[in-house]
């Protein structure tokens, strides 16, 4: 029996994922990194194991409701875990905000601005003491009455509407509306309210396009269908409603992400006339602090604002309010943030940047004693803000906690006091614990992916720089804080675009489009997710499941019970489990807590009914070959030509790990990207394309990054052109080209600070991304452990 003190977090026969049978023993009180390859089993140890069993104990200790639904949820899988205090789980989630979610509310930092207007505000001579929800654009007495709070307002015209006057109403002129049955109810109600629908747009009069577009009426009118030799039509009662009144309705109303999508198109947002943007009140915008409105304070880089309310007088309520907004804003700075408007809306943010706002959130929160569980704090961050990053991670632990980080940054990890790698390779070929103990230690360990990057002394081969094929000019950009720059992108090479958080590489590389002279076909791959509900995985994004289903369908057993393609889909009725209706899982609505996922009491999670699951091709249902990792089912498919093509291109890109039923709401951006990446390498190219891709290396262990960059510059040996933005120096000493924006972020970023080949880049003075960049170079020399990072 250990002692209530137990220094250490004992876990013992952990089975989480691919973990097999773990024990480990963790430090309590000290940074600890887990390490290791992409889906070699870290995120299982730290979050499926560790974290979740911490989770599962705060519901023990809650309500019987709650505690009614953790079988439910479900208990990890691990024989006993000891030492265990309660725990915070920072993790990237790819969350879909809301546009009224900001900076400013993620951080709390309105709430102490908000009370620092309402105590301490200039006010206009007699006017009334406004509470802290008055300075709120969310609420209802905050809310400029004309824009709800938005900011915008949305309007639209007949151009938007009509894009093409010539067609009749008949031939689809408004192209605002449904398609369809609702699109032909709309046409046969015009009919009956006797509109001309076949004269073309343009020779309607004038008063009739304006009512037909506009009018708020919604007049109920009966009509008789066109009778259809084939089937009876009988009259019913139609309601009219306006192409304007259709779209604004999709527009705010529709849970459907298309539907939305559809309706913003012939929508125009502009500035809302009574509050220029602000999103507030008049008599919120009438009280100013330190000469400005709180709408302007929120427009301002963090590191602005706190030069603007630093040394200002006024009363003690003043001194003590601007003094805390100040102790909150400091972390958040501290982080590489300081570019960051607190008015900044949160979907525009990326996962690491939201990670590390939580992170700064944290530093105040004044908790001690319990468990932070991070998921790579520093995916995004240049090296220099790396540096920031420990420093901060150290601070928690200095408060009395225990970190724990999921980190692939080698920087971060030699800064770690104990390590946990988990190896050897990704997948089955995974899930053991190869060291646990101080960095240091790791050098003697065998089959560690991460020792032979951490202390490989050998030096790194020379490569040849490519020469540009041509030019590709983009700009003057004048986007965000980028103002008038120009950029020359070199064509038939792999180009890296460099540069601090918020420097402005993500708004230069965003304006190369098809449409500039030498780009030709023109491949994004961004991290979106490739889906947001467990319904979209792997196999359905890749095209791979469709051949998959031909297999299952083209058995005799299949052909035996007259099952065809349909039958072996989850997303159609027929073969599909019907109580989750294909979705493997139920949605658990928990009070007061995010809602959970939970394995379908019928079919445990196999998606399909019993029916369906009796169909087997070389002894696997159609669940059982979903559940193989793509590396499995490599040899599983081996004489399948079209799915086998499909399968090597994800294991090019290192994703042999991955499940093919893999819920989309499991990956991790980094995964979606080069799942996007893989379904474009396996289309047949002709001609010249030139591939962009956002930190492609994010959530890369150092020996995945390898197997994606071989693909890469095979893309380039193919006589495409690459473009990525990128952190890693690793990558960046290996382009051809690199472009460093910066010097800082926000409004100290926004230049083109040194362009040429690595080496030359390297050299730069002024450059933020020169130091790192030369000790990536070939015949730099690693870092020892330990050494310190700063110039």
């Amino acid at each position: 029996m250990h002692s209530p003190h137990d220094p250490y977090v004992r876990v013992r026969g952990a089975r989480e994922h691919n973990l097999q049978g773990v024990d480990v023993d963790i430090p309590r009180d000290v940074l600890v990194v887990f390490t290791g390859v992409s889906g070699s089993g870290k995120s299982s140890l730290a979050f499926g194991t560790i974290y979740a069993e911490a989770q599962r104990r705060y519901f023990e200790s809650v309500a019987p409701y709650a505690r009614r639904l953790i079988h439910q949820v479900g208990a990890p899988k691990v024989g006993d875990i000891s030492g265990l205090p309660p725990a915070v789980s920072l993790q990237q989630r790819r969350s879909t905000p809301t546009s009224r979610s900001s900076v400013g509310t993620v951080t709390n930092l309105s709430n102490s601005l908000r009370m620092l207007f309402s105590r301490a505000g200039q006010y206009p001579p007699g006017a009334e003491r406004l509470d802290s929800d008055s300075f709120s654009p969310n609420t209802a007495a905050g809310a400029c009455p004309e824009c709800h709070g938005l900011g915008q307002v949305h309007r639209t015209t007949e151009e938007l509407l009509v894009p093409d006057p010539a067609l009749s109403i008949r031939d689809g002129a408004i192209a605002a509306w449904p398609g369809a049955w609702q699109g032909k109810n709309l046409r046969d109600v015009l009919d009956a309210l006797g509109y001309d629908v076949d004269r073309p747009w343009r020779d309607l009069p004038a008063q009739q396009r304006e009512w037909i577009l506009f009018t708020d009426e919604q007049p109920v009118v009966t009509v008789h269908p066109v009778r259809d030799a084939d089937r009876i039509q009988r009259p019913y009662q139609g309601t009219y409603m306006s192409a304007r009144r259709y779209v604004l309705k999709t527009f705010s109303d529709s849970r459907s992400q298309t539907l939305r999508a559809k309706a913003e198109r012939f929508l125009a947002a502009t500035p809302c006339p009574l509050c220029g943007g602000s999103r507030l009140r008049p008599e919120a915008l009438a009280v100013t602090f330190a000469g400005r409105t709180i709408a302007e304070l929120a427009a301002l880089p963090l590191v602005e604002l706190a030069e603007s309310l630093a040394g200002q007088g006024g009363s003690e309520t003043a001194r003590v309010l601007t003094e805390d907004l100040l102790a909150r804003i400091s972390p958040v700075t501290e982080l590489g943030l300081g570019y960051l408007s607190l008015a900044r809306s949160t979907p525009t943010l990326s996962a690491g940047e939201l990670q590390r706002l939580r992170l700064a959130t944290q530093l105040r929160s004044g908790l001690f004693g319990v468990v932070y569980v991070l998921d790579e704090p520093s995916a995004g961050l240049h090296p220099a803000d790396t540096e920031a990053l420990l420093t901060v991670l150290d601070r928690l632990k200095a408060a009395g906690n225990s970190v724990f980080v999921v980190e692939h940054s080698l920087d971060v990890v030699r800064g770690a006091d104990w390590l946990v790698d988990v190896g050897p390779k990704a997948g089955e070929h995974g899930g053991r614990v190869l060291h646990s103990g101080p960095v240091a230690e790791l050098e003697h360990v065998a089959g560690s992916a991460t020792g032979r990057f951490l202390f490989d002394r050998s030096p790194a081969p020379v490569r040849e720089v490519r020469a540009a094929r041509d030019w590709l000019k983009v700009g003057p950009v004048r986007r965000h804080n980028l103002r008038g720059a120009t950029a020359e992108f070199p064509l038939g090479v792999l180009t890296a675009v460099t540069g601090v958080s918020g420097s402005g590489k993500s708004t230069l590389i965003g304006e190369i489009t098809e449409q500039l002279p030498g780009v030709g076909r023109l491949v994004s791959v961004d991290q979106k997710p490739i889906g947001r509900t467990p319904r979209s995985n792997l196999a359905t994004y890749t095209g791979l499941f469709d051949v998959v289903r031909k297999v299952f369908a083209g058995t005799e057993e299949a052909a035996g019970r007259g099952y065809g393609v349909g039958r072996f889909s989850f997303n159609v009725p027929g073969g599909r489990c019907e109580t989750c209706q294909g979705e493997g899982f139920v949605s658990v609505e928990l009070l007061f807590l995010p809602s959970t996922y939970a394995p379908c009491p019928d079919c445990g999670g196999a998606r399909y009914n019993r029916e369906t699951l009796e169909v087997t091709y070389r002894g696997r249902n159609i669940a059982q070959v979903l559940d193989l990792t793509v590396e499995a089912a490599t040899d599983f498919f081996a004489d399948t030509p079209a799915v086998a093509r499909s399968l090597a291109t994800l294991l090019d890109v290192g994703l042999g790990y991955l499940r093919l039923g893999q819920p989309a709401t499991e990956l991790s951006g980094g995964e979606a990207q080069r799942i996007k990446l893989a379904s474009e390498l396996q289309r047949v190219r002709r001609g010249h394309t030139l591939y962009l891709l956002d930190e492609p290396t994010t959530g890369l262990h150092p020996a995945d990054v390898e197997v994606l960059m071989r693909q890469l510059h095979g893309l380039v040996d193919g006589g495409h052109s690459v473009v990525v933005v990128e952190h890693d120096m690793a990558v960046v000493a290996g382009a051809d080209w690199v472009i460093d924006l910066g010097p800082g972020g926000g409004d100290a970023g926004g230049r083109i600070v040194a362009a040429g080949p690595p080496a030359e880049v390297a050299r730069a003075a002024g450059s933020a991304t020169a130091p790192y960049l030369a000790r990536a170079l070939p015949g730099s020399g690693p870092l020892e452990p330990g050494s310190s990072q700063s110039q």
